[in-house]
């Protein structure tokens, strides 16, 4: 998944303090649950960039917790993040309700 060019990849958005930083445990399916949580980033990481967001600027960001669910956890810088809040505002106000 990927923005305009991939210095997004280098960015800061993805170290995200106490993310991922737990022991693991034998036997917890970590794998599985990042895999299901990585295509509900891809997806969310499609529809950023199809409303013309940049994912240097804001992204689905896929890990898993300590029992091995999967997380899918919104990184951006402040002002996207006001800017992508404005737009599910409005989106919300023009159906009549949030979904």
């Amino acid at each position: 998944m990927t923005g305009a060019g991939e210095e997004w990849l280098r960015d800061g958005l993805d170290g995200v303090a106490g993310v991922e930083s737990g022991l693991w445990v034998r036997g917890v399916d970590y794998v599985g649950g990042w895999r299901s949580a990585r295509e509900s980033a891809d997806r969310l990481n499609r529809a950023l960039l199809g409303a013309g967001f940049e994912l240097s600027a804001v992204r689905a960001v896929a890990s898993a917790d300590e029992a091995g669910r999967g997380v899918v956890r919104l990184a951006g810088w402040p002002e996207t993040a006001d800017r992508l809040a404005v737009l599910l505002e409005a989106f919300a106000d023009r159906d009549g309700s949030a979904r």
